[in-house]
């Protein structure tokens, strides 16, 4: 396994990069923002949001998917990630 922090700002932030393997991944925010999660072109009007005191975010990434993030205009948060370490 690997965990690892992000910082998400007001522009779009690469999470997990792109594989070529399925793979678990299991999101959490640390502060008390939201994060809008998403593919390459995610925004924050059209993203999933996470926010905190929530369960960790559990789900899955199929061979050649990435996932992506994104905060608020002004706004950065930091994300906890954890997945399987492809190397």
């Amino acid at each position: 396994m690997k965990a690892y922090k992000v910082l998400v700002t007001d522009t779009v932030t690469q999470l997990c990069p792109v594989d070529n393997i399925n793979r678990p991944v299991f999101v959490q925010i640390e502060g008390n923002n939201t994060v809008y999660i998403g593919g390459a072109d995610v925004t924050a009007a059209q993203g999933f949001p996470i926010a905190k005191h929530v369960a960790p975010i559990q789900g899955g990434l199929p061979a050649g998917d990435g996932l992506w993030g994104i905060c608020s205009a002004g706004v950065t948060e930091t994300i906890r990630i954890i997945t399987i370490n492809a190397d």
